[in-house]
């Protein structure tokens, strides 16, 4: 999009125009009401193919429909010489002299204001409807004529995996990341623009997949292609033995950013300085701090990450004991009273002072010689999607063997607690137990949990996938099964994904 402006669009702000762009906003791209959202479901189609699909875009200077994709609305707006559309699922506006999506203060006002009201309408305030259904799935109930309605029963989305030999790993993984929801927009948008070889883009595969997922289909999928892409791409997860779940994450985050290109057209080859959807969706930033135990000189670093895996007590790495009702015991509403150790409390061991010992002396800047010191880590930055890493599965010299320690973890969870910020004011004495209950930004809720079943040598994983709200899915392979939340909670737990409750509005 280009930060400049256009300066075709002044064309365009003649008589009525604010009136006609907000008429525009309100029926066919926000669609805040039940009603709006009939209209667009009946409305939007090309006015050429009569598709529903292949980014619609409307003319912003009379009612025609078309589609972006096959440049349908291109040939409309060469022959009409009308210069402009919207992009209905997005909002942005489209300049076809300029050949690119331009920006104009006065109609990005006007966006705001009607996606505010359609927000409002739709009681989810200024923030990411997590769990509403995107645009794009409402075009693909429009071929369903007995599901047009979403409804708190409705299953778009659910879908099976087919095992095609201990690929549980694999299945258990896909499961949790078509039900990220920015990255189901991302997907369900076409947004990817590939770049490589056919049939060898892990990014075009998941975006088949996706489609695949919602399209309606309720057979399971088998996904022989997207095991082949691994395999190719991540060498050592080739081979039909059992993997790790969390391993096979990392490795599909590593090649789905690799594969994906930020918003400059470069390839994301360095991680801290990517625009890539999955950087923006899954990357956070990790601050640790070293202290010199002499001078008190504090040296920082801060790296990026993708998921937090935390120690569990019955690990041969001592825990520390915990001491109950801590603060953030308390702020995410967990308890001690049966003894279970909370995913709070594993936070705060991975953000505690720990020190470092004669072993490890480092060389501070400030004394300019070899001290003892300690170091902490906090999150100088949050991702959108959080993910929890515990880690039950221990490898060493003289042992191998699974933690079945039971963890405690909360379906909403604030992170303040473990901020670098709390760190800093707590160090000026500014810090206060009291939550601020407006202060959002930390706020996650749970939305899905891989387990694992069985020994290290011979095991399962399952899933656990929230698709509405309260409702709850148990993903075994090619089963799908309701499950209730107490299910969830009381499951062993693995890996926990969990989802910002509100992004930041710009």
């Amino acid at each position: 999009m280009s930060p400049a402006g256009c300066p075709h669009v002044n064309n365009f702000k003649v008589d009525n125009w604010k009136q006609n762009l907000r008429v525009i906003y309100q029926c066919f791209v926000w669609s805040g009401s039940a009603e709006t959202r009939k209209r667009k479901a009946k409305s939007c189609i090309c006015h050429m193919c009569g598709a529903h699909l292949n980014r619609l875009h409307s003319c912003l200077y009379c009612v025609f429909f078309a589609c972006f994709a096959k440049k349908h609305i291109h040939e409309h707006a060469k022959s009409k010489r009308h210069n402009l559309a919207i992009d209905l699922l997005y909002g942005g506006i489209y300049c076809f002299m300029c050949q690119d999506y331009i920006y104009d203060k006065d109609i990005e006002q006007i966006a705001k204001e009607e996606q505010r009201k359609a927000w409002k309408l739709q009681g989810i305030g200024e923030k990411y409807s997590t769990w509403e259904p995107t645009k794009r799935e409402l075009e693909l109930l429009r071929h369903n004529p007995k599901r047009r309605r979403i409804t708190s029963n409705c299953t778009i989305g659910l879908r099976g995996l087919i095992n095609l030999g201990n690929t549980c790993f694999m299945n258990c993984i896909v499961q949790a990341l078509t039900h990220t929801p920015l990255l189901r927009d991302f997907f369900l948008s076409d947004r990817h623009k590939c770049e490589m070889q056919s049939n060898s883009c892990l990014v075009c595969e998941m975006s088949q997949l996706f489609q695949e997922f919602y399209s309606g289909h309720r057979s399971p999928h088998i996904p022989f292609r997207l095991l082949h892409l691994v395999w190719t791409h991540a060498r050592h997860l080739a081979g039909y033995e059992q993997q790790d779940a969390h391993e096979f994450l990392i490795a599909a985050l590593d090649v789905l950013h690799r594969h994906c290109k930020d918003d400059n057209g470069k390839k994301a080859n360095n991680p801290n300085h990517c625009n890539c959807i999955i950087d923006q969706i899954f990357t956070g930033g990790l601050q640790s701090d070293v202290t010199c135990q002499v001078c008190h000189g504090v040296s920082t670093t801060i790296d990026p990450f993708w998921d937090i895996s935390l120690d569990l007590p019955g690990s041969s790495t001592p825990f520390w004991p915990l001491s109950p009702g801590g603060d953030g015991s308390a702020l995410n509403g967990e308890s001690h009273a049966t003894g279970a150790t909370t995913l709070t409390d594993c936070l705060r061991r991975f953000t505690r002072p720990e020190h470092l010992g004669s072993s490890a002396k480092i060389k501070c800047s400030g004394c300019h010689s070899y001290q003892e010191s300690t170091k902490q880590l906090t999150m100088k930055k949050l991702p959108i999607v959080a993910c929890f890493h515990l880690k039950r599965f221990e490898h060493s010299a003289k042992l191998r063997r699974k933690i079945t320690t039971y963890v405690s973890f909360p379906l909403e969870l604030d992170m303040t607690p473990f901020m670098a910020s709390s760190k800093e004011s707590r160090m000026n004495g500014q810090y206060q137990q009291t939550v601020d209950p407006f202060n959002n930004d930390n706020k996650y809720s749970l939305f899905a949990v891989v387990n694992h079943q069985g020994t290290l040598e011979s095991g399962h994983y399952t899933t656990f996938i929230r698709q509405h709200k309260d409702q709850w899915f148990k993903c075994d392979d090619a089963i799908i099964t309701k499950a209730s939340i107490k299910d969830v909670l009381d499951s062993e737990g693995y890996l926990l994904f969990y989802h910002k409750q509100f992004l930041e509005y710009e």
